[in-house]
């Protein structure tokens, strides 16, 4: 038995003409018509009186009307209880990072887990906060480390996605440095326009920068000079001294160090404070990621991090 000799049957039923129902699946009247006949040989019960017009339902076929859906249902669920059964006793970890914390935080953070992380294979998407939201919503990675900040939530914290505070960060303003050890721009200066290096719409942090300072920036005199998804190209755009770009403290904090960036603001207004978040599928993930989660959730808990 063929699972589309199901769905034929069902359109069958429902439009009760063999002609069209032929036309609907695509093939000949013929061919549809064994189809149909080899269903019945199959059941050993006739399912339909073809000698009305339109044809109707025997008494079996009627049976059958309810059993079919029932069967492509069961049919259709099989791959994805197949899939939680692999998962359940599966030691791989599937993350995804957007790119600055890949680069940062991430490495040094998976190491404090070693005894989670090692046993097992590690597999780490690093791609824009958008492409990693809608890689857990299709169930291909366990987790997403992102950045966050309360007054621009995510997707995922919109729908509800659990999720633990692992870290924290700064989003500061920064320029390359200038004659006499002075940033070469400043965005409290009179004078010139300030050249901003920008995010672009789909970045996670260009989002969060978006909804927490633009209105105190449209006060000030600044043009955009150059727009990126990645904050390691405008970290890149700053060192040449294209301008003043919002850098997370964990990709430029041994830039500032070195005096090959410095601060492009004298006050801490314009600096953006923001967690670094670890978000978790809905669904049960294998033993090796569920081990892992609670790990991650007991440390948060001992060190008084959020955990909503």
């Amino acid at each position: 038995m063929h699972i589309s000799w199901l769905e034929d049957f069902l359109v069958l039923a429902a439009v009760g003409n063999f002609s069209r129902a032929a036309e609907d699946r695509h093939m000949t009247q013929p061919a549809f018509g064994r189809r149909v006949r080899a269903l019945e040989e199959w059941l050993g019960a006739e399912l339909f009186d073809r000698s009305t017009q339109p044809v109707k339902l025997t008494e079996a076929g009627l049976w059958f009307q309810g059993v079919a859906p029932e069967l492509l249902a069961e049919v259709a669920r099989l791959p994805g209880a197949a899939r939680a059964v692999a998962e359940a006793s599966s030691q791989s970890l599937r993350f995804a990072a957007t790119h600055a914390l890949s680069l940062t935080f991430m490495p040094a953070w998976l190491r404090s887990y070693g005894a989670h992380t090692m046993a097992g294979t590690l597999q780490l998407e690093s791609d824009m906060l958008h492409r990693c939201e809608a890689l857990l919503a299709q169930s291909k990675v366990q987790f997403v480390l992102c950045h966050a900040h309360a007054q621009a939530p995510s997707q995922l914290h919109a729908q509800g996605y659990p999720s633990v505070c692992v870290g924290s960060d700064v989003l500061r303003p920064v320029c390359a440095m200038g004659p006499g050890s002075a940033a070469l721009y400043g965005l409290e200066r009179s004078g010139a326009a300030a050249p901003l290096l920008a995010y672009s719409a789909e970045s996670g942090l260009g989002n969060i920068l978006h909804k927490t300072l633009d209105s105190a920036l449209g006060r000030l005199p600044t043009h955009t000079v150059f727009t990126a998804h990645l904050a390691s190209v405008l970290r890149t755009m700053a060192l040449e001294g294209r301008g003043i770009a919002w850098l997370p403290q964990s990709l430029v904090g041994d830039d500032l160090t070195a005096g090959r960036l410095a601060a492009a603001a004298a006050t801490p207004q314009w600096n953006i404070e923001l967690e670094i978040r670890v978000y978790r599928s809905h669904t049960q993930m294998g033993r090796a990621a569920e081990a892992l989660w609670e790990a991650v959730v007991c440390e948060a808990a001992g060190t008084g991090r959020a955990t909503p």
